[in-house]
């Protein structure tokens, strides 16, 4: 008995040319014939008051040997931290970001060609801090001064709980969307029918980081100004536009 056989190929080659297209269509728009489609994009912004900071301390330490080095640089880190929990920064607010050790090299002179000597080592290390009470934050940076620290970034202000003030920079961005859909629409002589599709992008405009290098501290504090912090949410949405 003679089977009949049947080859797959083809229905496979069909399917791979059908796909793309049946892609593009699921992906287009859906209008009524007659309609246009209108694509803009749109942002919104909020501000707040920041209610948590951001720095970076550390120390940097010379020594002879890698092992000298590394054992002068942990003592001074180590009064930095117990100098920041004493200003009462949290444990869990203080977080080691970067360890180096890194040979010296002595200087050579014109047409020296001589293997670069090591004449020591130098140890650095930092930790990221958070601050939720701003008020102190200038005591907590000459705190840090006062315990060693000789590198210091920050601060980078922020929000802490964000999502209120996002929520209200995303409705800012689709209120202005609309508006412009509708400025178009009236130019065009047209009206909005519907919204077709939205979506979204944005985040945090924080403000320039301020930054300062430890020297020694003064009878005041030093003085930080911690200003406002905008939040900003962008939207892209398509409208279709009616006769």
């Amino acid at each position: 008995m003679i089977r009949p056989r049947f080859s797959l190929m083809p229905v496979l080659i069909a399917a791979l040319y059908a796909a793309p297209g049946a892609a593009l269509a699921a992906d287009a728009p859906k209008i009524a014939p007659g309609d246009t489609l209108l694509t803009l994009s749109a942002e919104g912004k909020s501000t707040r008051a920041p209610d948590i900071a951001s720095i970076s301390a550390g120390v940097a330490t010379t020594a002879r040997t890698a092992a000298g080095a590394m054992a002068a640089n942990a003592a001074a880190m180590n009064r930095v931290i117990d100098a920041l929990k004493a200003a009462g920064i949290a444990e869990r607010d203080i977080q080691t970001s970067e360890l180096n050790l890194n040979p010296a090299y002595a200087n050579r002179g014109p047409g020296d060609d001589s293997q670069p000597r090591i004449t020591g080592y130098t140890a650095s290390n930092q930790v990221s801090v958070r601050d939720r009470d701003l008020p102190r934050l200038g005591r907590v940076i000459d705190a840090l001064v006062d315990a060693g620290a000789n590198n210091i970034n920050g601060p980078s202000f922020g929000v802490d709980q964000p999502d209120a003030a996002q929520d209200e920079a995303r409705l800012a961005a689709i209120k202005t969307a609309r508006a412009r859909a509708d400025l178009y629409a009236r130019a065009a002589g047209l009206h909005v029918a519907r919204i077709v599709s939205i979506s979204e992008g944005g985040g945090y405009n924080p403000l320039p980081v301020f930054r300062a290098m430890a020297m020694n501290a003064a009878s005041a504090p030093t003085p930080v100004a911690a200003g406002e912090v905008s939040l900003t949410a962008s939207v892209n949405v398509e409208f279709e536009l009616a006769p």
